[in-house]
């Protein structure tokens, strides 16, 4: 009875986390501007309309711009930070990790209006760069979060060994144990690059007059008859998420397997 109890709780949670964004796709088909049932018809008309947006699609080129910038700078630096974290020792390193990480644990619009502060008292104009520097502050520790993993499990015999055969530093970094790394490198990407398209409130505060994805949605609902196209383009970024998270926790079970490392739990 309780075990059955419990499996009812998790049905019930499921359904209520999920329920939202399984009536997407939904209304999206639905041949009618009023989003409600009992449902009109199947239509491609939504996906039609959003196609040929041209502010959305200045608004798409946008996030792109933004969650590549973002994806290629956050990971990079998760990598410095990782490869710091699970190979040297040194004083302080606790507390500079802790304020790495910081941002996970910080309100979105605390961090937002700081930035905005602090970016206008530097004499800076709000643009798509303001927003990557944002994206990048908030992007960077789960970057870390997933690279730890990929360094704390490399064989650390692997690297002395090439010291012992001649290799230098960075020639062993490169050639040893960055392959080694690399299914953690590219999850890390994917999801710096998820976060970065899906996040709204730093772009809000930080794009001035450029459009992103996620404030083009945003201003698009206080017009009734735009939440149609809304609909069709919720269902396509819900897929291309699911797509890049399972990408990315492919990977991070690639790099699991190839360094025998036990899984303690993933994206998915």
């Amino acid at each position: 009875m309780k075990f059955s109890g419990l499996r009812l709780y998790a049905l019930l949670y499921l359904l209520f986390l999920y329920a939202p964004i399984l009536l997407l796709p939904v209304f999206a088909f639905n041949d009618g501007t009023v989003i409600a049932f009992p449902l009109k018809g199947f239509t491609l008309e939504w996906f039609g309309q959003m196609a040929s947006n041209d502010t959305l699609g200045r608004a798409l080129v946008n996030s792109l711009i933004i969650a590549l910038s973002t994806a290629i700078l956050s990971t990079t630096l998760g990598i410095f930070a990782a490869r710091s974290a699970t190979r040297y020792h040194y004083a302080g390193k606790a507390g500079v990790m802790g304020l790495i990480m910081l941002p996970l644990v910080l309100p979105e619009i605390i961090v937002a209006v700081s930035l905005l502060v602090v970016l206008l008292g530097m004499g800076m104009t709000l643009s798509i760069f303001t927003v990557i520097l944002g994206h990048v502050l908030i992007a960077t520790p789960y970057a870390i979060a997933v690279l730890n993993a990929a360094f704390s499990t490399l064989d650390q015999s692997l690297e002395e060994a090439a010291y012992d055969l001649g290799e230098t530093k960075w020639s062993t970094f490169r050639l040893i144990i960055l392959p080694l790394v690399t299914p953690g490198i590219i999850s890390s990407a994917l999801m710096a690059f998820t976060i970065s398209l899906d996040e709204f409130i730093i772009a809000f505060f930080l794009a001035g007059e450029q459009v992103t994805l996620p404030t083009y949605i945003y201003s698009q609902l206080r017009f009734p008859k735009q939440i149609p196209m809304i609909m069709a383009l919720g269902t396509v970024l819900v897929l291309a998420s699911v797509i890049l998270l399972t990408l990315a926790e492919y990977f991070r079970r690639r790099g699991l397997a190839k360094t025998g490392a036990k899984d303690t739990g993933g994206f998915l």
